[in-house]
């Protein structure tokens, strides 16, 4: 796929390309919204605006959103997707059915692909490290997995840099197939740990990013100006903690008048923030409406001066 609409990126020093903002799952597809036409309308056009990479994860309302993403992700050309999932949580009450053992990650991938209705995932996340099992058990199952030709690629979400390390270090002393990307969140409120620890390892060790929550679950939007207004961040108490603070809201109101002045949304100028860091790959988003992804795909066309960056960074700034 190619469209002359959309930006494609290098993940890291690997040669695949992704779109420059892809779409996901989370808390959405087969969760908040379960109306097979709107998740077909919000996918065609996606695909439609040069999106080629897709990001579901098993757990994501428990396999529903794998099965509610794959009915109309297969009616694409195969080769023209990025598809995502991965592996940690508790998909039941079996001991088993967890974390980052191999065999919990090889049935695991099984099960997402009979799911997604593909005969391969292109990258295949370890949704967060596992203190219960040893780290090259974890990495052989994943070389196992790449090796089938089950995934193609994997990596890592939420790791710290200090783990990605051990795991190139497995890797290269073992022979075996290396994580190439990792999956942080980060958004102008959530930054401390990608641009202390995360940044600077990829780029050492030639990894790319995804980043998740962009809009700090909607927060960056204004949609909270309000503090009465409903949304994701009332009914996820951690998200709550997270973004509902009365410092935030009084920091995202201030960001009202950089982007009154530039006559875009916030949503546009948090967006665009992202893609002007180097250290992303493409940034995940997380839309419930077609009208909400051609707000977000805006972005795509701002391109903030360092000025404008660094006022935000300090606005921003812990």
């Amino acid at each position: 796929m190619y469209n002359s609409n959309m930006q494609y990126r290098a993940l890291g020093k690997s040669g695949l390309k992704l779109s420059a903002v892809g779409l996901g799952g989370w808390t959405t597809f087969g969760g908040s919204v379960n109306n097979p036409k709107i998740i077909s309308d919000i996918i065609n056009r996606a695909f439609e605006s040069g999106i080629n990479f897709f990001d579901i994860a098993d757990i994501y309302a428990k396999g529903e959103s794998e099965k509610a993403m794959g009915e109309v992700l297969r009616k694409f050309p195969r080769h023209e997707l990025v598809i995502t999932s991965k592996a940690f949580w508790p998909m039941s009450e079996d001991i088993n059915d967890r974390g980052l053992s191999r065999k919990h990650l090889i049935e695991s991938c099984e099960k997402s692909l009979k799911r997604i209705g593909t005969d391969y995932l292109d990258l295949y996340f370890c949704h967060r490290y596992d203190e219960e099992t040893p780290l090259e058990e974890t990495i052989r199952a994943m070389d196992h997995l790449v090796n089938q030709g089950k995934i193609l690629y994997w990596g890592t979400s939420e790791w710290t840099g200090e783990q990605m390390k051990a795991a190139h270090r497995i890797c290269s002393d073992g022979g075996y197939h290396k994580p190439i990307v990792e999956q942080p969140q980060y958004n102008l409120i959530v930054r401390d740990k990608f641009e202390n620890d995360v940044a600077g390892t990829v780029k050492q060790l030639g990894m790319g990013t995804v980043t998740w929550s962009p809009l700090g679950s909607g927060m960056l939007t204004g949609k909270y100006d309000n503090a009465k207004a409903e949304g994701r961040l009332q009914k996820i108490e951690w998200l709550k903690d997270t973004f509902m603070t009365e410092k935030n809201v009084e920091r995202v109101k201030a960001m009202k008048l950089l982007s009154d002045h530039l006559q875009i949304s916030r949503a546009e100028l948090a967006l665009a923030w992202l893609l002007k860091k180097s250290a992303v790959s493409s940034v995940i988003l997380g839309v419930t409406s077609v009208e909400q992804l051609d707000l977000n795909l805006k972005a795509l066309k701002v391109n903030l001066t360092d000025e404008v960056v660094k006022k935000l960074d300090s606005l921003f700034t812990n």
